[in-house]
């Protein structure tokens, strides 16, 4: 059976993006054992960027009721 390989992305403040430095890793269904999806492999660059974009928002954020 052939699955289309779906490929994943970070979501970074509000846009989806690829890891900065364009690494990614496989995701295999332990199943199957077949790729499935591709995934960033995430480094420090997108984490900084994250946490950057997430402080950016907090102010807006922080006393929405749930």
């Amino acid at each position: 059976m052939t699955t289309e390989v779906r490929r994943l992305r970070n979501y970074i403040n509000g846009e989806f993006r690829d890891a900065a430095d364009g690494r990614t890793i496989d995701v295999v269904s332990p199943v199957t054992e077949e790729v499935y999806a591709t995934s960033p492999l995430s480094g420090q660059a997108d984490v900084d960027a994250a946490m950057e974009a997430a402080a950016a928002a907090f102010p807006a954020w922080r006393d929405t009721t749930p």
